[in-house]
């Protein structure tokens, strides 16, 4: 919806998502709005929900605290939902919090402690790899202070049918 703002520009990305990650992305309006929202970032003060489909059989819940690009990265994890698999052992629903925002940082984090992705080609296990399908990472849901009226707002998108057709009966 356009914007009657003084400052009004065009739509701007305040954050990325990597290729083939479905879901929330926030975008700002107004040159006010963009600087807000981006510092919002910077301080972390944004709370971010991810799900994913990862490999293997991993503990119920955790913390990844390992620094990418020489920075400190951090994600917190719970397996939602775990599925036997003849292919890949097992499969698991994961919801993800990462504080920070590293680039392809839960693929990189779910990788580095041996449970990689479904479908992620540049981080997945030899062997492991689905293809066809994309990768299965989706930015589930975004909270963070309105630039105009100082509320919390939040923002949510439904799992894709692809992942239901893995995992039915979620959201």
């Amino acid at each position: 919806k356009p914007t009657a703002a003084p400052d009004a520009c065009s739509p701007w990305p305040i954050h990325r998502l990597d290729s083939g990650t479905t879901g929330v992305l926030v975008v700002g309006k107004t040159g006010r709005s963009i600087r807000d929202l981006s510092e919002q970032f910077q301080k972390k003060t944004v709370q971010k929900t991810y799900y994913a489909i990862a490999i293997g059989r991993m503990p119920n819940s955790g913390s990844i605290d390992s620094p990418i690009d020489d920075k400190q990265a951090f994600t917190s994890y719970e397996v939602e939902k775990a599925l036997p698999s003849p292919r890949f052992d097992q499969l698991n629903l994961v919801k993800l919090y990462p504080v920070t925002g590293r680039r392809h940082q839960i693929r990189k984090h779910l990788a580095e402690i041996g449970h990689p992705i479904l479908g992620d080609k540049d981080y997945g296990l030899e062997g492991l790899i689905l293809t066809g399908k994309g990768i299965y990472l989706h930015a589930f849901q975004i909270e963070f202070t309105h630039p105009d009226n100082g509320q919390k707002v939040r923002f949510t998108s439904a799992l894709p049918k692809k992942y239901l057709k893995i995992f039915p009966n979620q959201y």
